[in-house]
């Protein structure tokens, strides 16, 4: 790979992230979601006709009130100034666990009941308890099997990319993509090198991440990290900057993964040169990255292709799916992000719909423009993937001027 610009987000003429939806919501959620994610299953699993005893009702009633109260404070403590992971631990794992629990008491609690009276099963008393032990009992499938998800390594997925404008030479090309591997309180070094041993398998030429390394600063997560020193690719490997990155020193980061030897694409591009045909691979920092005051950083695509030829096919490495946008106006023809996980725990992908273009696999925006959007490496927060299996991708870019076997 050649290296062709360096330009930097100092300039003046970057545009601010316009605040979305999704920012708007998250103001409020802090403070109402977790009312309403304990309140809910409270009142469907013990005050619905049920009749507990009263012991089974207090017992019930102080873990709910536990949780409510316990689950907000473990995760100050855990991802406020302290930065106490095994508080994080708890919260995250409470907050993943209610968020299952408070799905099903208000989908299968619903449709259950309904589905008894109409059948004409027991009594009320019968048919709400039959509820209760549906819900627990579902709730704990789902956090064991979600669980395993999370911590195994992702499976790999592979599909096949055509790029109109990529010349035949680089027919074939394989591009590995991962990208959050959230590096966080619980400790992944062991996992972490086990994705770069199944990286390693397929002969990439090209390695992206695309962000959200780790939760943490380089310094504290860099034994978990540091595998990714490890992965092979014959052309290069690359990374653009996330939002959690600039929660956590991010020029740390940037300049753990150029020791590691990883370039660093912060506005910038590189070529990529095979069988006599070019490939721009370009990459932008972040959108969050301007807001976080760190100087030089912000998404600046001008910069990223100063100097690129604009016949060339272009890979564009951002850490959003909603930077689609500005990449479909600039002609890339192929954008790679992460971001979303899927959705991580169903049905919340739902919500993350309406802050991104995309959740998940391959889109087109525009005439020319794709987007590859991958459900993520590892996970973040609440250690459970539910519906939302996480992934390596190898995307093999495909020529339309690909010699044909006769």
């Amino acid at each position: 790979m050649t290296e062709t610009s360096d330009a930097r987000s100092t300039d003046g003429q970057g545009q601010k992230a316009p605040r979305s939806r999704m920012q708007l919501l998250m103001r409020w959620v802090p403070l109402v979601a977790p009312i309403l994610l304990w309140a809910v299953p409270y009142w469907v699993l013990l005050h619905t006709g049920q009749g507990w005893p009263l012991s089974v009702t207090l017992i019930g009633t102080a873990l709910f009130v536990l949780g409510l109260v316990g689950m907000p404070l473990a995760m100050v403590r855990g991802h406020g100034r302290r930065q106490q992971d095994g508080a994080a631990i708890v919260g995250d794992t409470l907050l993943g666990a209610v968020w299952v629990l408070f799905t099903w008491s208000v989908l299968l609690g619903t449709l259950l009941r309904l589905a008894l009276v109409a059948g004409g099963v027991g009594d009320g008393q019968d048919r709400a308890r039959i509820v209760t032990w549906a819900v627990l009992g579902t709730t704990a499938v789902l956090l064991a099997w979600g669980y395993a998800e999370a911590r195994r390594v992702p499976r790999v997925r592979r599909l096949e990319v055509e790029l109109p404008r990529l010349g035949a030479g680089l027919d074939g090309t394989r591009v590995v993509l991962i990208t959050d591997t959230h590096y966080g309180p619980l400790d992944r070094e062991r996992w972490s090198a086990r994705v770069c041993e199944t990286v390693n398998t397929l002969d990439a030429d090209l390695v992206c991440h695309t962000g959200d390394i780790a939760d943490g600063t380089a310094e504290r997560r860099r034994a978990q990290a540091a595998p990714l020193g490890t992965v092979q690719a014959t052309r290069g490997r690359v990374y653009v900057t996330g939002n959690h990155e600039y929660y956590s020193e991010a020029q740390g980061w940037v300049e753990l993964m150029d020791e590691l030897g990883w370039k660093p694409l912060r506005n910038r591009h590189v070529l990529l040169e095979r069988g006599g045909d070019t490939l721009v691979v370009a990459g932008v920092d972040d959108v969050t990255a301007e807001s976080s005051g760190l100087p030089g950083h912000r998404a600046h695509l001008d910069g990223a292709l100063e100097g690129a030829d604009p016949d060339l096919p272009v890979l564009l490495l951002a850490h959003q799916p909603t930077f689609v946008d500005r990449a479909a106006a600039h002609g890339v023809d192929l954008q790679l992000s992460g971001h979303t996980h899927g959705g991580q725990i169903w049905p919340f992908h739902y919500l993350v719909r309406l802050d991104q273009p995309a959740v998940a696999g391959l889109s087109r925006h525009g005439d020319r423009t794709q987007l590859y959007t991958s459900r993520g490496t590892g996970f973040w927060g609440p250690p459970f993937r539910v519906l939302a299996p996480s992934e390596i991708t190898l995307l093999v870019l495909r020529s339309p001027g690909r010699p044909t076997s006769s």
